[in-house]
């Protein structure tokens, strides 16, 4: 491990987070400040800069940290991991430097989600400026790739969506072979969005109100796609839709998918049961009992519920995650965790 400091016992590591004050970065921030093996040592944004306890009053007397001008230098010289909880297409201006410099990185940003620049660029609409990372970044699914999280120095943290959405499908597509559609319906709470300034998210457009937005053109939609093409071996279609709650946080998705071959609700259960069977974090409900957002909120876990049509080819399949733990922060640190070989639900449960 580069940078590894003398003055910390054994499987302490020094942790730092740029971009920490957005609604991801905070929640990084109070994942990492609780957890056991973590020393925070290094807090940066662009915009702010501040003490932490006063940026976010919620850690008065639990933190002297403050958060400054980002600088990489300083963070090269003071941490041993770096979370990039950054706008899209700029952790692609500081990863390269930190990986460089023998850190380990956790990008939290779509910028290295995407093995072909040519797809990040139509759906981000901005030139990749380090291709030569993105096929070292590995995708950080913890349920699926946890062999290669184990080794890997770069993580690619998956989108929110994506996260509630390969779950919820993962065991059906790995193993059906006659789909014939997905659909993914999905809807988010408010600061999935982020904490930018736009007027589509004041409180008064968003109280009591319910819309889609970006129908069939979402930026997650490929990458949905692409792992889940993935594990079924060929290319699938995923149809999604996103919508805004009228919530501060979580995520439910209602996932259809049709199928050529009939499949009954206890054989889909039993699939699903034993493709998560060692899984912490991921919660199966018993047949018939669908998942809601108050069961995950401000938990790192996802909960799926299934059901089957009478004719047994429409299966339909909930699952739900809080969007800032398990659809971001949770994950990074989750990944964290299987990177330097600590019990992976430490600081998350």
């Amino acid at each position: 491990m580069n940078n590894q400091s003398q003055e910390y016992p054994l499987k302490m590591i020094r942790a730092g987070i740029l971009g920490v004050s957005g609604y991801t970065g905070c929640q990084a921030f109070a994942l990492l400040l609780g957890h056991p093996h973590v020393r925070l040592t290094y807090v940066a944004a662009n915009n702010t800069v501040g003490a932490m306890s006063a940026i976010f009053p919620e850690f008065l007397n639990r933190t002297t940290l403050v958060c400054r001008k980002l600088n990489i230098k300083e963070a090269v010289k003071k941490c041993d991991v770096v979370f990039l909880a950054l706008p899209h297409t700029e952790s692609m201006l500081f990863a390269p430097k930190l990986l460089k410099a023998g850190l380990k990185v956790i990008d939290l940003s779509a910028d290295y989600r995407f093995k072909s620049s040519k797809v990040y660029k139509t759906w981000y609409g901005h030139q990749h400026s380090d291709t030569k990372n993105l096929s070292r970044a590995i995708y950080g699914l913890p349920e699926l790739f946890r062999q290669k999280i184990k080794n890997a120095c770069f993580i690619a943290n998956p989108g929110c969506y994506p996260t509630a959405a390969i779950l919820g499908l993962a065991p059906l597509v790995a193993c059906a072979k006659d789909i014939r559609s997905i659909i993914v319906d999905a809807k988010s709470g408010v600061s999935g969005a982020g904490r930018k300034t736009s007027a589509g998210l004041h409180f008064c457009e968003v109280n009591e109100n319910f819309k889609a937005y970006k129908v069939l053109s979402h930026q997650h939609a490929p990458e949905i796609e692409q792992y889940v093409s993935l594990l079924a071996g060929r290319s699938l279609s995923v149809y999604f839709v996103a919508h805004l709650l009228p919530l501060t946080r979580g995520i439910l998705n209602t996932m259809y998918v049709q199928l050529k071959e009939g499949i009954t609700l206890n054989q889909l259960h039993v699939l699903y049961k034993k493709f998560y069977k060692i899984e912490p974090f991921v919660r199966l409900h018993p047949p018939g009992d669908q998942p809601e957002i108050k069961n995950v909120a401000n938990t790192n876990f996802c909960d799926i519920g299934l059901a089957v049509s009478p004719d047994k080819k429409m299966v339909v399949i909930t699952s739900v995650i809080d969007n800032l733990i398990k659809g971001a922060a949770g994950q990074a640190v989750q990944n964290m965790n299987i990177m330097y070989g600590f019990n992976e639900i430490e600081g998350l449960i």
